[in-house]
């Protein structure tokens, strides 16, 4: 592609804290780009699956290419539209390795929060060039010119900089598109002069006939379909059978060149071969790899296992064909005493892992049991030796344990100033402290703190959403691992520990914990044909116990007349038969048991 070309080419993100308006502003660009028909188009257009449009929130990050002509020019905008929840800041960090501009959009109605401080410094630090931006700025709730102050010392930007915008009206879409083609730089070929074709690999999907297909930001040189090329990182030869662009459904091209965000069809259908990060050259002029991306760090860790042994081939599978959308999804197999053979997943958070088991469960039609969520705890034996456990049921008894440590996470919350004293008390309550209050001129605070990994999944978001009304919003980042005093909870029921409720526990709440999820138990696990215990053991000792009552059979209601014995000698074979059962009955514990008790935690 000339240099004269290129220079039409701008590619950018919409970067913003989660119900921002993202989504709804890019439905505003395509409508004003006619990227999409009046027919087809639909809210949240660049939000493919169904999760994301019954939750209203992204998940997965979503190119599309729109044409826009200004002063005369035919210009080329490569959108690529990121999530906005913590979970999926992985996502974002792809896409900005894959464009030279970021519009930081901030809600007119709430202001700057925890995340839009995150994906900024994400942003700044990829070496994007920020273009400021409000959001709803029709609404009758909208403080645009506090905002804007706001804001503006934030980029350090004058308030003129800012364009107010509204997803629901498109007003402010030209004006935005003025400012990314007049300041966002063209792309630039990484070589000096011109080379042969190369390209990052920043997503891909699986496809059931074309295989794979990768996600492109073309680097340098140009592509056509049928060319012989090589993921230079894993050396897997292929041939590109269709390139193309994303309007934002796949539209076949005749050629991909610089500067542009495409996708390539490799027809490779063996997983493993495409990775994020990867380049892509071609077999007869190999050019170096460009650097790619970190491989991200699962934080949350759960087990899962088909309810049904039979269907433990099909989960494998699906999980394979699943990592192909999600590269951040980590997992290994294992296998329980009481569960049978399943997968340890790792997750970069809790929704997160709520999101991938909502979609095995709706893509592959696979009924599972999931184990409460952990975190890798380093533990020193009293023998000398080492493990690193991201299984509650491997945690080691209390006697055994010289020393064990846990991840801790530095945790940014942007409230009202009403709000910092409980917001404080929550810290303490959860094992954790402030380390630094930052108070803004809007009557709003940052409050900075570290807690354990364990207590900010321990429902430490719901409870700061409760105690400040909503108001407040949190982001995170990994810290160190420190000394931990905790120890392992094991539920029996029956008298048999079920390694799926297995969890490990503050020392300071093993008796709460206890007794939390023994009520929790007892009261949705359904009655037997035997008496049976729900007990709840840490420390050696049992510190919560409930009993289910039986089923009762009124075995003396076909009895008509007769002696009183006759009645007392049934009773007494029932007692009996009860007592057999409860020596050797099995119980059957349903999968809504143990989602109702993943769901409690």
């Amino acid at each position: 592609m000339s240099d004269h070309t290129r220079a039409h080419i701008r590619n950018f993100s919409i970067i913003a804290h989660i119900d921002h308006g993202k989504s709804t502003l890019s439905d505003r660009m395509l409508d004003a780009t006619s990227t999409v028909e009046a027919r087809k188009m639909q809210d949240q257009m660049l939000d493919t699956m169904e999760l994301e449009r019954e939750r209203g929130i992204t998940i997965k990050m979503q190119p599309v290419r729109m044409e826009h002509q200004y002063e005369g020019k035919d210009y080329i905008l490569n959108l690529i539209d990121t999530p906005g929840h913590i979970d999926f800041a992985y996502e974002v960090s792809r896409a900005m390795k894959a464009v030279e501009g970021a519009v930081l959009l901030v809600d007119a109605t709430q202001g700057v929060q925890a995340q839009t401080l995150t994906t900024l410094k994400m942003a700044q630090d990829a070496g994007l060039h920020i273009i400021p931006a409000l959001s709803k700025c029709d609404s009758p709730i909208a403080r645009v010119e506090e905002i804007k102050e706001e804001l503006a010392l934030l980029v350090d930007c004058g308030m003129e900089d800012i364009i107010e915008t509204s997803g629901k009206t498109g007003a402010g879409v030209l004006e935005l598109f003025e400012k990314i083609i007049k300041e966002v730089p063209a792309p630039e070929a990484t070589y000096p002069e011109p080379k042969d074709f190369r390209a990052l690999v920043f997503d891909f999907k699986y496809h059931p006939n074309k295989g794979i297909i990768v996600f492109v930001r073309v680097l340098d040189g140009e592509i056509s379909k049928n060319t012989p090329l090589l993921f230079k990182v894993v050396n897997e030869k292929f041939t590109g059978l269709e390139v193309g662009t994303f309007s934002p459904e796949e539209v076949p091209k005749d050629k991909l060149v610089a500067g542009e965000i495409g996708y390539i069809v490799t027809g490779i259908k063996k997983p493993g071969v495409a990775s994020v990060g990867d380049t892509i050259v071609t077999q007869k002029n190999q050019l170096d790899s460009f650097g790619g991306y970190e491989n991200p760090k699962p934080v949350v860790w759960a087990s899962v296992y088909p309810e049904s042994q039979d269907d433990f081939e099909l989960l494998k599978p699906a999980l394979e064909k699943l990592k192909l959308t999600d590269s951040s999804l980590s997992y290994e197999e294992e296998a329980s005493g009481s569960l049978g053979r399943g997968f340890r997943c790792g997750f970069l958070g809790m929704l997160h892992m709520e999101i991938v088991t909502e979609r095995l469960h709706r893509e592959f039609d696979l009924e599972l049991v999931i184990t409460s969520p952990t975190i890798i705890y380093k533990v020193l034996k009293k023998d000398g030796s080492e493990d690193m456990i991201y299984n509650p049921s491997y945690f080691p008894d209390h006697g055994d344990l010289k020393s064990v440590t846990e991840p801790w996470v530095n945790v940014k919350i942007f409230s009202p100033t009403d709000y910092a004293g409980d917001i404080s008390q929550m810290f303490f309550h959860h094992e954790g402290f402030v380390s630094n209050n930052t108070v803004f001129g809007d009557g709003r605070i940052e409050v900075q703190g570290e807690l354990p990994m364990r207590e900010l999944m321990r429902g430490f978001f719901d409870e700061l959403k409760s105690v400040t009304s909503g108001y407040a919003s949190l982001s995170y980042e990994p810290l160190d691992y420190r000394v931990a005093d905790v120890t392992r909870l094991d539920i029996l029921v029956a008298d048999e520990p079920v390694v799926a409720f297995a969890r490990v526990v503050s020392m300071k709440r093993v008796e709460i914990e206890a007794e939390k999820a023994v009520t929790r138990l007892h009261e949705i696990l359904p009655r037997q044909n035997f008496v049976m215990k729900i007990q709840g053991k840490a420390l050696g000792r049992i510190v919560s116990s409930k009993t289910v009552k039986a089923f009762r059979k009124d075995v003396t209601a076909k009895l008509y007349g007769g002696d009183i014995t006759r009645k007392r000698k049934l009773l007494e074979k029932q007692k009996k038969g009860k007592k057999k059962m409860k020596g050797m009955g099995k119980v059957n514990i349903p999968q809504d048991v143990f989602l109702g008790m993943m769901r409690e935690n």
